[in-house]
């Protein structure tokens, strides 16, 4: 296929040999298929902001540390600079987070390198060797899913353990490979400790991994294991193989603290929204 200008630099440099094809195009990214010396491999082709559907940034990026205190400013007064930093940071959040979380041991693609903005990695594969498909696209029995819901809890509360939290989890962004389910798409990767809608997103995760297994198996639309979970981070006594219930008993004296930030939350995204689209009005 015609290079894509986004990979060209990577083919100049010897770093990619050929692209095979086109494997997905979202909001954010667009995710080629390319050959590396024989081996197959994806490149991750971030877009710019302007291109992209993704408008929850600030969000999201409350907590990660900057390089430098002039970079915070200039992000906290939206200039040009500002919006640069905040870009870099975007694309470099999900390569931060799969090294670390590959040190962790958690499963997702294993990074390779990055390159002019361009994140080689793992091609996720299935049983025969082609693309692993995703968890959305996927008929699956009452043992599988108990089975993969077990694992991705597992997965969460290692990736909580080195403090990050997927942020966006879904059916959509789990990838089912020959060896089981592969966590996926973590530009959104939110700093656990430092951000004071952690909570909320664990919850939103693991509750969309609930609702996704719990069609094939109702049973399990009966656990809380974010609360669990949260618990035990909290207390600073969660570890990666710490045994989880799934249940959970809510003290109903006290105030639904964390349906409040969701609410405080979701009014402020509304004014981002309404800022931006501003933003664009007068640019046009």
């Amino acid at each position: 296929m015609k290079i894509p200008k986004g990979l060209q630099p990577l083919v100049d440099d010897g770093m990619v040999d050929t692209v095979v094809r086109s494997l997905k195009s979202g909001k954010e990214a667009s995710v080629y298929i390319v050959d590396c010396g024989g081996q197959l491999r994806c490149a991750k082709v971030y877009k710019e902001a302007q291109q992209r559907g993704f408008h929850k940034l600030a969000q999201y990026q409350e907590g990660r540390k900057t390089r430098s205190s002039r970079d915070t400013r200039a992000m906290g007064k939206r200039g040009r600079h500002g919006r640069k930093v905040q870009e870099a940071e975007w694309k470099n959040a999900e390569v931060d987070a799969l090294y670390r979380l590959v040190a962790a041991g958690v499963r997702v693609p294993a990074p390779h390198l990055v390159h002019e903005g361009v994140l080689l990695m793992e091609l996720v594969q299935d049983e025969h060797g082609d693309p692993a498909p995703r968890l959305n696209d996927v008929e699956i029995t009452g043992q599988q899913a108990r089975d993969w819901y077990a694992f991705l809890i597992a997965q969460i509360t290692r990736m909580l353990c080195a403090g990050v939290i997927h942020g966006d989890l879904s059916e959509f962004n789990v990838l089912l490979s020959a060896d089981g389910p592969v966590i996926i798409d973590l530009p959104q990767a939110v700093n656990a400790a430092g951000n004071n809608n952690a909570f909320a997103m664990l919850e939103r995760d693991v509750n969309n991994m609930r609702a996704s297994f719990g069609r094939a198996f109702p049973a399990l639309l009966d656990t809380e294991y974010a609360h669990e979970i949260w618990r035990l981070y909290e207390a600073g006594e969660l570890r990666p193989d710490s045994v989880l219930t799934g249940r959970f008993t809510h003290d109903p004296t006290k105030p639904d603290v964390n349906a409040v930030l969701i609410h405080i939350e979701d009014e402020r995204r509304e004014a981002e929204l309404r800022r931006l689209r501003r933003e664009e009005a007068d640019a046009a």
